[in-house]
C-alpha cells in the first residue's frame, strides 16, 4: 500500500514537471519563433526599401546629369550630387519620422 502511494506521488510529480515544462515552452519558445518570423520579414523589407532608394537616387542623378544639357556642366557639375543627397536625406527623414511617431497621438495637430 505504501509502495503504491509512493509510485502515485512520483507519477504525479513527473506529470507536474512535464506540465510545467510544456507550459514554459508554450509561453517562451513559441512566441520567440513568431517574433523571429516577424523580425525576418522586417529586415527583408528594409533591405528591399534600401535597395529601391539607392536605385531611385541613382536614377535621379543620372537624369539630372543627362537631361539638363549644359546647365549643370563645368563649375556646376557638383549640383546634381547635392540635389540627390538632399532628396535622399528628405526621404530618410520622413521614414525616420514615421518610425518614431506615436501611433496613439492625434494625426491632426492644432
Amino acid at each position: 500500500m505504501a509502495n503504491e502511494e509512493q509510485n502515485g506521488l512520483v507519477g504525479e510529480a513527473k506529470d507536474l514537471f512535464k506540465l510545467v515544462q510544456d507550459y514554459a515552452k508554450q509561453e517562451t519558445v513559441e512566441p520567440l519563433k513568431g517574433l523571429a518570423r516577424y523580425v525576418g520579414f522586417g529586415v527583408a523589407g528594409s533591405l528591399m526599401m534600401t535597395i529601391g532608394l539607392v536605385l531611385l537616387v541613382l536614377a535621379g542623378l543620372r537624369a539630372l546629369q543627362t537631361q539638363t544639357g549644359s546647365a549643370l556642366d563645368g563649375n556646376w557639375s557638383w549640383a546634381p550630387y547635392l540635389i540627390m543627397v538632399v532628396v535622399a536625406a528628405l526621404i530618410i527623414g520622413l521614414a525616420a519620422r514615421a518610425i518614431v511617431r506615436d501611433p496613439n497621438s492625434d494625426s491632426q495637430e492644432a
